[in-house]
This record gives structure tokens, C-alpha cells and sequence, in this order.
């Protein structure tokens, strides 16, 4: 259920309980992918439009845990004014928020591995956040050409602390992984 929207840390829920973030390229079906793993088509509003999402948007999915739909980076047509707060707001979000419990960070999986992408890796690195990656729309590749994708990501980044794996949340593809992933986080922190 739809908590608050944030435009500020000021304006965030109190810093207590359980937080998993989702984050990811402004076209990367991000609502999307978390409407999939909830089982919630109407959870986050969905648009043809990359960067709707012009907020932290909270969602309670039990007591004391909230999922987070960040903003969108990279391709958004918004002002740099505007870039440049989220840019702020999130590195403080990621720095100071100590609810936040993981990262679930969406690629686009034909276009892996964006500036911004590797921006929120090294983020999540230096504040020892764990990441799980979603590479989203893998039903646009065969699925040789998306194991592919996922073994190339995982040879790049093979001395980094993440898990990664193919999702599409048009078809399905990947969603009981996901879930599983948020169950570890969730049953690690005492919450399930």
C-alpha cells in the first residue's frame, strides 16, 4: 500500500524497521518490476513516459517494512536543477538511512552496465549495501543471448559483493526469484 511520497530525507518515513530500495535507468520498467514482485499491478504507477518516478515512494508491504521506488536516472528530459537534488537526496538516502536493507537494482539487460548503474554499485559498495541485480526485459533476448548477458555482468564485476539474475516483468521471467531474495533480507533482519 502506498505510504508517502518523499522529496527530501526530511520528508522520509522514521528510520525504523526494514527498507528495500528499488533503483535503476528512468526506462528501465522499474514500477514495473516492482509491481511483479509484489504481485500488485497498481502498486507503483506505471508510464510510457521514462521518469515519472520524481520521488522516494514508500510502500508498507508489512509491519515495520517499506519497498522504495527511487527516481529514475539518466535518461529523464527534466531540468539538471532537478537531477542534481535526486542525485543529492539519494547518496544521502544511501549514506545515511539505516533501515535500508538492500539494493534491488534494475538494468535494462540489452543495455548493461550505464555510467549511472556502476555510479549506484560504487555507492552501495562504500556504504556495504547489498545489491541483487534484475536484468529486466530479458524476454527481448533469445534466452542463450540473456545467459550470456548475465555470465558477462558477473565476469565484470566478479570481485564485487552482489547477486544478479534475468528478469522480465512482462512474462514472469525471474519474479519467485526475486521474492526470495527480498524473503532473505527480510527473514535475516527479523522481520518474517
Amino acid at each position: 500500500m502506498f505510504l508517502l511520497g518523499a522529496h527530501t530525507l526530511a520528508q522520509c518515513p522514521q528510520d525504523r524497521g526494514i527498507e528495500v530500495a528499488f533503483a535503476g535507468r528512468s526506462n528501465v520498467g522499474k514500477s514495473s518490476v516492482l509491481n511483479a514482485v509484489t504481485g500488485n499491478r497498481r502498486l507503483a504507477r506505471t508510464s510510457k513516459t521514462p521518469g515519472r518516478t520524481r520521488q522516494l515512494n514508500f510502500f508498507t508491504v508489512g509491519t515495520d517494512l517499506r519497498l522504495v521506488d527511487l527516481p529514475g536516472y539518466g535518461y529523464a528530459r527534466v531540468p539538471e536543477k532537478i537531477k542534481l537534488h535526486w542525485g543529492k537526496v539519494m547518496q544521502s538516502y544511501f549514506e545515511t538511512r539505516e533501515s535500508l536493507t538492500g539494493l534491488m537494482l534494475i538494468m535494462d539487460i540489452r543495455h548493461l552496465l550505464k555510467p549511472y548503474d556502476e555510479q549506484m554499485l560504487e555507492w552501495c559498495s562504500s556504504a556495504d549495501l547489498p545489491v541483487h541485480v534484475l536484468l529486466n526485459k530479458a524476454d527481448k533476448l533469445s534466452k542463450g543471448a540473456s545467459i550470456k548477458a548475465l555470465q558477462l555482468l558477473n565476469a565484470r564485476y566478479n570481485n564485487r559483493k552482489f547477486s544478479a539474475q534475468l528478469f522480465s516483468a512482462q512474462n514472469g521471467t525471474g519474479v519467485e526469484e526475486a521474492r526470495d531474495k527480498l524473503d532473505v533480507w527480510m527473514v535475516h533482519h527479523g522481520i518474517v
